[in-house]
């Protein structure tokens, strides 16, 4: 039987009989939450007024959200999905909408539930988003719209995009549900396309606790919305078309209003950590980063690496495992791609998907939050690294070449 050991000098991971990392353990994400003293008099206002539901708070956030992103219109939601599925059915869309397949589920869910058809599209090789050279090629006949993601809070190629669905004379639409305060060439998310629609749940940078926010330039396409968000019911109970439930309570509305007044200071702090990880990460081998154009900026909603196994010495999921042992949290968005999990790899047309396949199998989505500290962004980064030189590193010895107690674990 042989054993594995570490050469003299190198750290011992976690999962092979080290000391942790962060023994009380380092979460994915915390929100950023207003304290106590400052949110309870909205909360104490809102129950006093009895209007808890489309009222001042609501309205509030959305002249706030659309002055911020410079649209015309923000219409809030009780979350990104119903957002998404209020803007399609108000459309009145017809036959299959491009969209990635790396993107979270609500992007295809929103398009099935309008009873259209997804048809599951490429992603750009350096910042993961849907590649307009892809859409040129899956467009059919019956293609009515394009439903793209700015991944990671990572802007789109708007401009190509746009590019190809004018020259098709086809819909173009943004699930924005991380990008809340990103840019495109110093220009706000949210103006793009006919509309884009965003999250305020909690893992995002705008926190309303569970939220949406609807913007577009699109008076008729607003006021649809609007309607749809009430069931359809334009206020005389005679349904326009079917609409859902999804008003934003009073509560959420309020909760946002105070995330939304310093987002930009959160946006900043996380782009300096992210500045900080890729720092002591990008001199690892087998380590590469989904990139930002120049000139945008991302909310950096998620943190994601990726990982080529053969230059790091672990494939994307054994890291993730060894960093949950070194009581380190990760997620692998996004793995599995939609077009091969259960719910869409059946009846469900798609292109062939390269770098999709190849991304997903490489993510991994590292800590990070607003609040998180430079020391916290360090212990990971070392432990990764420590990770990358004992794979590197370790040497296989017959046991008599070593006495059982002095060798490291099997690996």
């Amino acid at each position: 039987m042989s054993i594995v050991v570490p050469r003299p000098g190198s750290d011992v991971p976690a999962i092979h009989g080290g000391r942790p990392a962060f023994p009380e353990g380092l979460p994915l994400t915390r929100p950023s939450l207003p304290p106590t003293e400052e949110f309870l008099p909205d909360v104490e206002a809102i129950l006093e007024s009895g209007t808890i539901t489309n009222g001042p708070f609501v309205r509030e956030l959305e002249e706030g959200a659309a002055k911020y992103l410079d649209v015309r219109h923000c219409v809030a939601v009780s979350s990104c999905t119903a957002g998404l599925m209020l803007v399609l059915k108000a459309l009145d869309l017809s036959g299959d909408v491009i969209v990635p397949s790396f993107t979270f589920a609500a992007t295809a869910h929103a398009v099935m539930w309008n009873g259209l058809r997804p048809v599951f599209t490429d992603i750009e090789p350096t910042n993961l988003t849907l590649s307009p050279a892809a859409v040129a090629r899956a467009v059919g006949v019956r293609t009515s719209a394009i439903l793209a993601t700015h991944i990671y809070g990572t802007p789109c190629d708007v401009e190509g995009l746009a590019a190809v669905a004018d020259r098709l004379g086809i819909r173009l639409l943004f699930d924005a549900a991380h990008a809340f305060g990103s840019k495109r060439r110093g220009v706000s998310v949210g103006g793009f396309g006919d509309a884009e629609v965003f999250s305020l749940s909690p893992t995002k940078v705008l926190v309303a606790g569970e939220g949406g926010i609807i913007a577009t330039n699109d008076d008729m396409l607003a006021e649809r919305c609007r309607i749809g968000r009430d069931y359809g019911n334009p206020g005389d109970y005679d349904c326009r078309f079917v609409g859902l439930n999804a008003r934003m309570s009073e509560f959420h509305g309020a909760l946002a209003l105070r995330s939304l007044a310093d987002l930009d200071t959160r946006i900043d702090r996380r782009n300096e950590l992210v500045a900080r990880y890729r720092r002591a990460l990008g001199e690892i081998p087998g380590i590469r980063f989904a990139e930002v154009d120049s000139g945008d900026r991302s909310t950096y909603k998620d943190f994601t690496i990726l990982i080529d196994p053969e230059a790091f010495g672990l494939d994307a999921l054994s890291l993730s495992r060894a960093l949950a042992v070194e009581g380190i949290d990760t997620r692998r968005y996004y793995a599995p791609p939609l077009h091969s999990t259960r719910a869409y790899r059946l009846g469900n047309g798609f292109h062939p998907l390269p770098v999709t396949e190849e991304a997903s199998a490489r993510v991994l989505t590292l800590p990070l939050w607003s609040s998180m500290s430079e020391e916290d962004v360090t212990g990971v980064a070392d432990a990764i690294d420590r990770l990358h030189r004992f794979s590197r590193d370790r040497v296989i010895v017959l046991p008599d070449a070593a006495p059982a107690a002095e060798a490291g674990q099997s690996g």
